[in-house]
């Protein structure tokens, strides 16, 4: 969430700065397991911290983009798309070559 453009104060302010960090965390994380590093990131915060398992393990993840087709919302809108597409080629899983997840798009006219 843009904080400037949502006008957010007090213990929403709070809360959507923790969402922020919690997902730019989740995106480190993903970016680590990409890389094949020897350390990752689950520490760095709370949600990373409680999907450690689920991360490192053979399990598979899904994950859903709310993206927006108003022209006012392009940019929040591309980077949800470029955060999609960051988690889509991480492949997950220890054994047999992990769990690799496909991205999926729909047209409407289908």
């Amino acid at each position: 969430e843009r904080l400037a453009r949502s006008g957010a104060q007090g213990a929403r302010l709070r809360e959507t700065c923790a969402i922020n960090k919690s997902l730019s965390s989740l995106g480190d994380v993903f970016t680590a397991i990409s890389a094949k590093q020897t350390h990752i990131p689950f520490r760095n915060s709370k949600l990373t911290h409680l999907l450690s398992p689920c991360l490192s393990g053979d399990g598979k993840t899904l994950m859903f983009v709310n993206i927006s087709p108003d022209t006012s919302d392009a940019e929040e809108t591309l980077c949800s798309l470029r955060f999609a597409s960051k988690v889509n080629a991480c492949e997950l899983g220890l054994r047999g070559g992990g769990a690799k997840r496909n991205l999926t798009i729909q047209d409407e006219d289908e």
